[in-house]
């Protein structure tokens, strides 16, 4: 349940802290003094949808936090659930659960578990066909919840051979397709007859070409040098070096130190010579490179950095095509044994029909007695049980909540019922009936009784009263009759406090409960008033 609700600059909630307590919670108060606030205030901490326009004037964010005490949850600190929202002018919205960061669709879906709100505009879970299933399942109760869990055994190893299959390429025109696709690749990559280290040895002759005129011309002249200058002076050095070489010993050393350098220079005008011969310029040579060298490009971009890379993949496209061509044995096993689940599927789902479409039957039976207590005499509530033709979690079958409000009519999905008085009545025979099933601790009512009155009024508020011995209601009313129901009362108002209108909120103690129903009443709080809300209150 909502123990503790805090808002802050919400319309003219300037700062509010609102205590809650287990059972019947009602919000009474005068006309926009801030009660729709308070239940917008909750659905935004649900994860609900927030305007800009609802920060307060003069502020540049809105505060919502709430303590939630749910033992039972996996997420509960000391049986408590602290969660808030912050919502700035510049749309920046930080949301957190026990004092972490979560997203508002996490927040969403961990509140919307808790606390369900209903509203003129609300329609949340039992509006919600999907979940349709799981009610009358929950309302059938142990008859079905072991075949149901014999289902969902088989269900999940059913799903596990789909996946299988469809990793194997259990289907033949998947398995096709993927096959077409590895034999391009694996014969892309063999027309190509790659070798390793080929690319390399392409790039450094391609590089060759582009500078052989360059090369040409610098290496002519360098072995022009060494031949007509250098060796030349070097050979008439020695020459003088011998005829002054018997003079000392120094002449002998030097003679003997240029005699190298001549072989060397001989050995390097030898090499030169040799890589003017090895530089040549083949047009027709340098395109057949070009195009090896842009096809092996063409094939990294597609398989690999590397032309080692590329190879490795040709292995495994060789490995895969293989594996493929080889699975049909074990796809053939696969779908015998899906075939042995699918019957015994089919059989579970065939029970489940039965008792669903029997525990539609009784449901729609209780939800119409429990309509014609709200007033509801013309409406016929039915549950739709049909057949699926694909396997989920549920088995075969679909299930929606139908209603028609008026005799003559035809029965329609509950989501598309326009009134908001019998969309009230019908949700409250709703949850009347599932009160037991409904898991969520925290129902909230935002003006429900709106276009109701009388005895139906007085049903509703004896609907309530009953839902609230097993959930936490907080409700918005305008009616005597549905107030003097309350287990607690709280009166909502506002003032004008530096120009700045302020909304307060009060528990009221008994006496006070009494005059507030004597003015929802009558308007005025009279002796009489005050008479007739003390037998409300006793009939409460």
């Amino acid at each position: 349940m909502i123990s503790t609700l805090h808002i802050k600059n919400i319309g003219i909630i300037d700062d509010l802290l609102i205590d809650f307590n287990e059972g019947f919670n009602v919000l009474t108060g005068e006309t926009g003094a801030g009660k729709t606030l308070i239940v917008g205030a909750l659905g935004i901490i649900a994860g609900g949808r927030f305007s800009k326009d609802m920060i307060r004037s003069g502020q540049n964010y809105s505060f919502v936090e709430a303590s939630i005490y749910c033992p039972e949850s996996d997420i509960a600190v000391d049986g408590n659930i602290i969660v808030s929202r912050e919502i700035y002018l510049n749309g920046r919205n930080n949301c957190k659960i026990n004092g972490r960061l979560v997203t508002v669709n996490e927040l969403k879906d961990i509140i919307g578990k808790l606390i369900d709100i209903h509203g003129q505009q609300d329609n949340q879970n039992l509006l919600d066909s999907t979940k349709h299933i799981s009610y009358l399942d929950s309302f059938i109760d142990e008859k079905i919840n072991n075949i149901k869990l014999e289902y969902m055994q088989l269900f999940e190893k059913y799903c596990e051979i789909k996946d299988k299959l469809n990793q194997n390429y259990g289907d033949e025109k998947e398995k096709q397709r993927k096959l077409d696709l590895l034999q391009y690749q694996l014969n892309e990559i063999e027309k190509a007859k790659l070798k390793i280290g080929e690319d390399e040895e392409l790039q450094e002759k391609h590089n060759l070409m582009k500078n052989s005129e360059k090369l040409q011309e610098n290496l002519s002249c360098i072995d022009e040098n060494l031949n007509t200058q250098a060796i030349e002076s070097i050979s008439n050095s020695i020459k003088c070096l011998e005829r002054i070489e018997n003079c000392g010993e120094i002449y002998s050393q030097k003679l003997a130190e240029l005699k190298n350098i001549y072989y060397e220079v001989q050995e390097l005008s030898r090499d030169i010579s040799s890589m003017q011969e090895d530089i040549y310029f083949d047009e027709y040579e340098r395109d057949n490179i070009e195009r090896r060298l842009d096809e092996i490009f063409s094939l990294k971009r597609k398989y690999g950095n590397q032309i080692e890379e590329i190879l490795q993949y040709k292995d495994n496209l060789e490995e895969e095509i293989n594996s493929i061509e080889n699975a049909e044995e074990l796809n053939i096993q696969l779908k015998q044994e899906q075939k042995v689940i699918e019957d015994k599927m089919r059989k579970l789902c065939d029970k489940m029909d039965i008792l669903r479409k029997d525990g539609g039957l009784e449901l729609s039976e209780k939800i119409n007695q429990e309509l014609k207590d709200l007033e509801m005499y013309n409406s016929k509530f039915y549950v739709k049980v049909d057949k699926d033709d694909n396997f989920n979690i549920n088995g075969l079958n679909k299930v929606e909540f139908m209603i028609c409000t008026n005799m003559g009519e035809e029965e329609k999905p509950l989501v598309k019922i326009a009134s908001g008085g019998e969309m009230s009545r019908v949700m409250l025979a709703i949850k009347t009936i599932l009160s037991d099933v409904d898991k969520v601790p925290t129902l909230i009512f935002d003006e429900i009784d709106t276009g109701i009155s009388g005895k139906a009024a007085k049903a509703v508020g004896e609907k309530m009263k009953i839902i609230s011995k097993r959930h936490q209601i907080i409700c918005i009313t305008h009616l005597p009759s549905i107030a003097a129901k309350g287990d607690y009362n709280y009166y909502i108002s506002k003032q004008v406090i530096n120009d700045k209108t302020i909304t307060n909120v009060k528990l009221l103690n008994e006496e006070e409960t009494v005059s507030e129903i004597a003015r929802i009443a009558n308007g005025d709080v009279t002796e009489v008033a005050i008479a007739n809300a003390k037998e409300l209150r006793k009939a409460g």
